[in-house]
């Protein structure tokens, strides 16, 4: 590595992996049969960021901002998938994930660049957009999880309070809201500790890279703040879309086969 930009050679990668080996010599040790797990953590990780590399280097020498959005769509549409896969007591979940993350994408990212927190050139939209996307998947993911167990063993309650003549939303509103606290309150907890605990991978990035303290600190600042407000979004969108699937268009609770409970055998 040289004084200015750091220059990672593949010699330099494969040396890493002694650590992943301890990881896995650790989890065979304690019989916690994560090596299978780790093994392939450790190639998909390799293949997946050697492609997202080549594609981004391409995107880069295009300077086109038809392909960041492209890239962006692509990676939303990934994401929902993904958090899907975690919400499947949650019926219908695709939609309102797919929503959360493209609106939480496009509303952050136009705030900053109408802000002037960062040019419109893909060496900025990229990995900001990248970042965005994935810790709101992430809070989605929680968030609606969190409904969906919920939702299954609140069931009687929810009846109950319907019963007495309830709309859906309202029945519902305390679910909703601790699973959007859910979903949100890891990074909010991640923020409080930054730079008392543990220094985000942004800043490490920086300062490695021979940035200067002060700018590292501020650029990292920015970006806890973006993810924030984009965690808050997804969060919050899909919630709010997400807990209608649970009833009837007449404010009926469906089981997990999609019938009204009062029609559950």
């Amino acid at each position: 590595m040289s004084g200015g930009a750091i220059e990672i050679s593949l010699g330099e990668v494969a040396a890493a992996l002694v650590l992943v080996a301890i990881a896995a010599a650790i989890s065979r040790w304690r019989r916690a049969g994560l090596e299978a797990g780790i093994g392939i953590a450790v190639v998909r990780s390799f293949v997946q960021l050697t492609a997202i590399g080549v594609v981004i280097t391409a995107i880069f020498d295009s300077d086109s901002l038809l392909l960041v959005v492209a890239l962006l769509a692509v990676m939303v549409g990934f994401g929902a998938f993904t958090a899907r896969t975690r919400t499947r007591h949650v019926p219908g979940s695709l939609g309102p994930l797919l929503i959360a993350l493209a609106l939480s994408a496009t509303a952050t990212l136009g705030l900053v660049l109408a802000l002037g927190i960062f040019p419109a050139e893909p060496r900025y939209l990229v990995p900001v957009g990248g970042m965005v996307i994935g810790n709101a998947m992430t809070a989605s993911a929680v968030a609606l999880n969190r409904l969906g167990d919920e939702m299954t063993s609140s069931a009687a309650r929810i009846e109950a309070t319907l019963a007495l003549g309830a709309t859906a939303r309202i029945a519902a509103e305390p679910i909703v809201r601790g699973a959007l606290r859910s979903g949100t309150i890891a990074l909010v907890d991640s923020t409080k500790t930054t730079g008392l605990i543990f220094f985000p991978g942004t800043m490490v990035g920086m300062l490695l890279a021979g940035a200067d303290p002060t700018d590292a600190v501020r650029l990292q600042l920015i970006l806890l703040y973006v993810l924030l407000g984009a965690v808050a979004i997804s969060a919050l969108v899909a919630t709010t879309l997400a807990y209608r699937g649970f009833f009837t268009s007449a404010h009926q609770l469906r089981d997990t086969a999609g019938r009204p409970a009062g029609n559950r055998r």
